[in-house]
């Protein structure tokens, strides 16, 4: 009898988890956003805590005030200014139907052995380019259609990353107590060595965190001054979507090749050459050093484990899946690493 009861008694225990789990399940994006938001910046939290003399909940509003500043802020006037540049974009291309595109450089026809070929190229694409653009003409409501769906998925984006600095509120305030919350259930779970593997997936998901974001924030600046310098309008819009792209592999070449193609357009030959060159070189080659540098920093992690991570992360959870995908590889595998170096050390018997 006393059997039947304990397991009763654990039916109903995982019910109740089943229902807490449901309960939850219209907030876990938000709340593992609020987690990632705070814990990449919590040595700032405990700088700011101190400067607050111990105060923790100003130290954590004082937080959440910068990151609504300096993140949903932006986004909200990048929305605002995004339907701008889309006008903007319509009346270029309705330019090109009627105008077509400028005459070629004379510089082009000049290129030794491939010089007529490439000007017979570009006065094709004239030729053609209005054709084309009558063809497709009739989809472009299914377009705006599209773009009015997306639209309203970025809208509840924004509505998720507010709800996870709010949250983000809570993690700052109560992170020491969480984290001693953490450790007596793992060590209720694993005995002795909670410490050691709390320590390791600490180190593996703050490795992950800087890597990406302090990637795609170094890659935003960077495209930043190449748009100044190149006299883009809209500069510091385009710099945020790099951002955002550079948070996506092979993301920030869709900002900086539309921005060049504007420059070919404008007879800018010299800026949009250089652009190239700055995005080809310095904006997406600072993924291949920077990156690799954060995430080995302090620990021995592969980096095709991240790659591996950023991929299947994206297509398993979505955006966020960029965190979690990477940090569930790194996680295993340092677990994994651990487990078979014990298992060398013991001895044969």
């Amino acid at each position: 009898m006393l059997n039947n009861d304990r397991l009763l008694v654990q039916i109903l225990l995982l019910a109740l988890l089943g229902a807490c789990f449901w309960v939850m399940a219209p907030f876990w994006s938000a709340l593992v956003w609020g987690a990632v938001l705070a814990f990449a910046s919590w040595p700032l939290m405990r700088l700011l805590t101190r400067a607050c003399r111990g105060n923790e909940t100003l130290a954590a509003s004082l937080m959440c005030l910068c990151w609504l500043v300096l993140v949903a802020a932006p986004l909200v006037w990048l929305g605002f200014n995004l339907a701008d540049h889309v006008r903007d974009a319509t009346n270029f291309i309705r330019d090109v139907q009627v105008d077509g595109l400028p005459d070629p450089p004379e510089w082009l026809a000049g290129i030794p052995l491939v010089g007529e070929r490439l000007v017979g190229f570009w006065n094709t694409i004239d030729e053609q380019g209005a054709a084309l653009l009558a063809n497709i003409k009739p989809y472009f409501g299914q377009v705006g259609n599209w773009l009015l769906a997306r639209s309203a998925q970025i809208g509840g984006g924004i509505l998720e990353l507010t709800l996870s600095i709010v949250f983000a509120w809570f993690f700052y305030r109560d992170g020491p107590r969480l984290a001693a919350f953490v450790l007596r259930l793992l060590e209720r779970l694993i005995g002795e060595r909670a410490q050691s593997y709390l320590d390791l997936v600490a180190g593996t998901v703050q490795r992950v965190v800087n890597g990406v974001i302090g990637t795609a924030a170094a890659q935003g600046i960077l495209a930043l001054i190449g748009f100044l310098i190149a006299g883009i309008p809209g500069a510091l819009v385009l710099g945020i979507l790099t951002f955002v792209f550079s948070l996506i592999p092979m993301g920030p070449p869709l900002v900086w090749i539309p921005a060049s193609a504007w420059l070919i357009f404008q007879e800018s030959y010299g800026m949009a050459v250089f652009l190239g060159l700055w995005g080809t070189f310095v904006i997406s080659g600072v993924d291949n050093v920077l990156k690799p540098y954060l995430i080995s920093r302090g620990g021995n992690l592969p980096l095709v484990i991240v790659l591996l991570g950023v991929f299947g992360g994206l297509l398993a959870f979505g955006f966020i899946g960029l965190f979690i995908g990477p940090t569930l590889l790194a996680v295993a595998y340092s677990l994994l690493n651990t487990w078979v170096a014990e298992g060398r050390q013991q001895p044969q018997r």
